[in-house]
């Protein structure tokens, strides 16, 4: 045995790529983001005015993800791709917390006090109201079939 040390490898730290999984992220991610951008150009606002885009991407993307995770879990068989392609990347890049906060201060700088109470409260729970019809049809749905 030699007198110099052996280092622990840092293989077991690193997660392992999987390039199909990178694709399908990169492939959602493209479609979510472009249909944000889409919507956010044909429906500007005012910052006095309710952000029409970022909610419907919002409670959109809620409802897909919803249906998405209650009908991948439940029903269909696992994979490698669909998961990362529709939460990760469509759902992530579709989807805009950080807007919606932007979005709520500058009605609090427009002094728009009522609108972003509504606005916060209609989105979170919007989100969750979406989310969970969503999984309730996806179920529903199963029961019929």
């Amino acid at each position: 045995m030699s007198g110099r040390a052996r280092r622990p490898s840092l293989t077991p730290l690193l997660p392992r790529l999987d390039g199909r999984e990178l694709l399908a992220i990169f492939a959602g991610g493209v479609l979510g983001a472009l249909a944000r951008a889409g919507l956010e150009q044909a429906l500007p606002h005012a910052p006095d005015a309710w952000p029409w885009a970022t909610f419907a991407v919002n409670l959109a993307g809620t409802f897909v993800l919803g249906a998405a995770v209650t009908r991948l879990q439940e029903r269909l068989p696992p994979t490698r791709c669909i998961r990362p392609f529709v939460g990760t990347g469509l759902c992530g890049a579709l989807t805009t917390f950080a807007t919606l906060q932007l979005e709520l201060l500058r009605m609090i700088d427009a002094r728009a006090w009522a609108l972003a109470a509504a606005y916060a409260l209609a989105s979170v729970g919007g989100g969750l109201a979406t989310a969970l019809v969503a999984t309730n049809l996806v179920r529903r749905a199963r029961v019929l079939s």
